[in-house]
């Protein structure tokens, strides 16, 4: 128990640190510092910073996920699933900030371009809710014939940018706002 809580702590400092100020402001003697453990207690359970940086965006990415799949129904259209997972996403992010400047920063860093490859390029019908969501939407013709890279540019980066501005405080996303905003995001890959 003592030792997950620490591994816990090492986490939570290095989200911290890092949303705020960016990889390479968090070095690993900071993170241990605000963790309040010494730095080899940190290597004791990451191998090195990029480790730690990795496990680190993948426990958030499986919380958003958990919490997105909690009100995602598989039996609903592609439009109203859609519509589902992009309030969920805006949701989750308003309610955790830090999160979102942590994933923020690790996709547009050199550390996510393998997993995005990945994800992206996989022939497979596996993948994120959203690549699922955006193939069967196309096999229905409901979606755009459009590359899942460019689905995913149209549709979720005015999220995203949204998002960012919200957290820096140059836009309060309300009900309505938010669901003017999901149906344009829909409107730009849908057929």
């Amino acid at each position: 128990m003592k030792e997950e809580r620490k591994r816990s702590e090492i986490m939570q400092s290095a989200l911290k640190l890092i949303a705020e100020k960016g990889f390479i402001g968090a070095p690993m003697a900071m993170v241990a510092e605000k963790a309040n453990v010494g730095i080899g207690t940190i290597y004791h359970y990451f191998k090195d910073k990029n480790t730690l940086i990795n496990k680190l965006y993948m426990e958030l990415e499986g919380k958003l996920i958990k919490f997105l799949e909690g009100n995602y129904n598989e039996g609903d259209s592609v439009r109203e699933r859609f519509l589902q997972l992009y309030r969920g996403v805006l949701s989750y992010f308003t309610d955790h900030p830090l999160e979102f400047r942590y994933m923020e920063q690790y996709f547009n860093s050199p550390y996510s371009i393998d997993l995005r490859r990945d994800r992206i390029f996989d022939d497979s019908r596996e993948g994120t809710i959203l690549k699922k969501l955006f193939l069967e939407g196309v096999e229905q013709k409901f979606i755009k014939d459009l590359p899942l890279v460019v689905l995913f540019a149209l549709s979720f980066g005015p999220i995203l940018l949204l998002l960012r501005d919200q957290i820096l405080g140059f836009v309060t996303l309300n009900d309505t706002l938010i669901e003017k905003t999901i149906e344009a995001c829909l409107d730009s890959i849908k057929r």
